[in-house]
């Protein structure tokens, strides 16, 4: 994935090294089994192993690092959200959701192996996740085990992604404005990545009323994150992006494009990418990956 507009490299060496830690990571955690199991653990290794930005895991790692968090711990966590994140794509992709063919430039789980292999998979991904999270190699601390399992949690279901899924649905067949899909984009999209910010932020032992500051930013790079989304369904390259685009237009959906229009929705992204370096303020030179991958957010071309 090419890299612009960061001349420092940060988020080039950030994005290389949390691809290479959580590839080895679930290809430690998912073993291929010598028996019925081995295709529903060889769709799990084909839809986590290779393949996306990785964005959440390197959000939980650059907030954590923030605080001297051991990269190990990091990184666990890490894979724990990318299994919730790479689930939700591959049960979005199901005939029943999305029905996609392509994700990350090759054809989607059910295509490769079947539709229930594929529910399995995702079923399973989601399971590991909390197994992760509760297994006491994560912390020998249960509060904090619990803290993270419910951030999680909270931020995968009904009050978070899972959530904001609903309301996309919906949207084929109902009118929303601006502040409903403001709301389904701060569910769908918003919830997981700031879960990413907030389990390392509780990894560093970082007090409640010590994270404000990070979860502003992590509600503004949410917003423009979705905002760049809507601009790239609408005038991206679909050989970059690795998958179908134009796809809001086609269902009639209401998005950010649709509502604002292309430049003002462009505008906002950018208003949105400024406000949440300026949470920032209080880190020096420890936060430079998170101010990257703020800025990353709205110069990626997929």
């Amino acid at each position: 994935m090419a890299v612009t507009g960061v001349s420092d490299g940060v988020l080039a060496r950030g994005l290389e090294r949390i691809a290479i830690d959580i590839d080895r990571a679930f290809d430690e955690l998912l073993p291929v089994p010598e028996d019925a199991r081995r295709r529903l653990v060889e769709a799990m290794r084909y839809a986590t192993i290779g393949g996306g930005k990785r964005l959440r895991p390197l959000l939980l790692a650059a907030t954590a690092d923030l605080y001297g968090v051991d990269r190990a711990q990091a990184v666990r966590a890490g894979a724990a959200i990318e299994a919730i994140h790479v689930y939700s794509l591959i049960h979005d992709d199901l005939p029943c959701m999305d029905n996609d063919d392509l994700r990350h430039g090759k054809p989607t789980v059910h295509k490769a192996f079947d539709d229930a292999t594929a529910v399995l998979a995702g079923d399973s991904l989601h399971a590991l996740a909390f197994e992760i999270l509760a297994d006491p190699r994560m912390s020998g601390d249960p509060f904090m085990r619990a803290e993270l399992v419910v951030t999680l949690a909270r931020a995968s279901g009904h009050d978070g992604m899972a959530g904001g899924q609903m309301m996309d649905m919906a949207a084929e067949t109902e009118t929303f404005d601006l502040h409903t899909i403001t709301r389904l984009q701060q569910l769908k999209t918003g919830a997981l990545l700031g879960a990413a910010v907030e389990m390392g932020a509780i990894l560093g032992r970082v007090p409640h009323e010590g994270r404000a500051h990070l979860h502003n930013y992590a509600r503004d790079i949410g917003l423009a994150f979705q905002i760049v989304d809507d601009l790239l369904d609408h005038e991206g390259d679909p050989d970059k992006a690795g998958k179908a685009l134009r796809k809001d237009d086609a269902q009639g959906k209401q998005t950010f494009v649709s509502l604002l229009g292309p430049e003002r929705a462009r505008d906002q992204a950018h208003a949105l990418v400024d406000q949440a370096i300026g949470h920032l303020a209080a880190h020096g030179k420890e936060a430079d990956l998170l101010r990257a991958i703020a800025r990353f957010i709205v110069e990626r071309d997929r």
